[in-house]
């Protein structure tokens, strides 16, 4: 019985010790941003680029907050950080508040502090990308029935993008085929290749080419070469929340195209291009809705145009291995004698994704 009041009393002092830990342990420190008009931010400097600075705080919605950077009056930062001056040094250290408009930098090679003046900062604590940034995707399907029908189906998508400052190079391939009983019933190929220059952060300059094989449209290459301005109305970091990493650009210009056939006669012209790209992640990648479209009217007959659509869902299974289901149209105002104007495909597709853009 001693000892097992012994026990009981050594059970409770461990405990209330480590509770009495617990409750001694410092909350942490936060940063503090001071603004020129005399108000104060409380949170976590996460970086400053741009001209705006970004703070991570839980009392706005998405926990983050963003501050113009020429409303700041001084900044006081707890954790080193680097801070990037205009005239190429980099502090890394933390930060206290200094005279009016200045900041005192604490750097360990200093073996002291630095006054800076906040207009001296190019950046704080950047997110530093490579040099070209690549993204893409390797996606197929198949499915095959034996016994009492015979069919085959498969389909392979596949698109790459490579970005840099100046240029985006962005190339997009698809192959479907089918038949039923060794009687081919669809067979199609298409691919797009793109360079962009870029002339401003938003504008852009482009060239591209279009290219598409059909059977049963009765075609054998269809060809668009074509040229234009475009712009990045929306890219990825211009926003918050759910819309973080929301991309979406247009581009209109002109094109060469030109249609050869097995049987109709074969036609050539020069026509606009108008396109747009959406380009949605959400959930931290975990789904991805895209849009992508390509509208080639005629210069001369305006009844007369060329569309091409894909609409479609991207989620990610584990690590970089995806699923997707995407739908395609495509409409010709003048399609080949006996041909439909209108073919839609349904594809369901597994296979590899990988991008390589730095994200915190």
């Amino acid at each position: 019985m001693k000892r097992l009041l012994s026990l009981l009393c050594a059970v409770v002092l461990i405990t209330g010790g480590a509770a009495t830990a617990r409750a001694a342990e410092p909350e942490p420190i936060l940063d503090v941003v001071t603004l020129k008009d005399g108000s104060t931010i409380y949170g976590e400097v996460v970086e400053m680029a741009g001209g705006t600075l970004v703070l991570k705080t839980p009392v706005s919605p998405d926990q983050t907050v963003k501050v113009n950077w020429e409303h700041v009056r001084s900044l006081a930062v707890n954790h080193p950080i680097p801070f990037h001056l205009k005239e190429g040094t980099v502090l890394i250290g933390t930060a206290t508040a200094g005279p009016d408009g200045m900041i005192l930098i604490q750097s360990e090679p200093l073996k002291g502090s630095l006054t800076v003046p906040v207009t001296a900062i190019s950046a704080v604590n950047p997110l530093v990308q490579a040099p070209v940034i690549y993204a893409g995707s390797l996606t197929g399907g198949f499915s095959q029935t034996t016994g009492n029908s015979h069919l085959r189906n498969a389909s392979l998508l596949g698109d790459f993008v490579a970005r840099s400052e100046q240029l985006r190079l962005s190339i997009n391939g698809r192959y479907v085929y089918s038949d039923n009983a060794n009687t081919l019933v669809a067979r199609n190929a298409r691919g797009t290749i793109k360079l962009d220059f870029f002339i401003t952060k938003r504008f852009y300059w482009f060239a591209s080419a279009y290219f598409e094989s059909d059977r049963f449209q009765d075609l054998k290459m269809r060809t668009a070469l074509g040229t234009g301005p475009g712009v990045q109305i929306i890219d990825r970091g211009d926003f918050t929340g759910i819309f973080k990493d929301l991309s979406f650009y247009t581009e209109a210009g002109v094109s060469y195209f030109n249609e050869d056939f097995r049987l109709a006669e074969d036609k050539s012209s020069f026509r606009g291009r108008v396109s747009m790209k959406l380009n949605w992640p959400l959930l931290d990648d975990r789904i991805t809705l895209y849009h992508y479209d390509e509208f080639y009217p005629s210069l001369e007959n305006a009844s007369n145009y060329y569309f091409t659509m894909d609409n479609g869902v991207r989620f990610r299974i584990w690590e970089g291995f995806v699923s997707g289901l995407q739908v395609t149209t495509r409409y010709n105002s003048k399609p080949a004698a006996g041909t439909s104007d209108t073919d839609n495909m349904y594809l369901l597709t597994l296979g590899y994704s990988f991008d390589t853009t730095r994200k915190r």
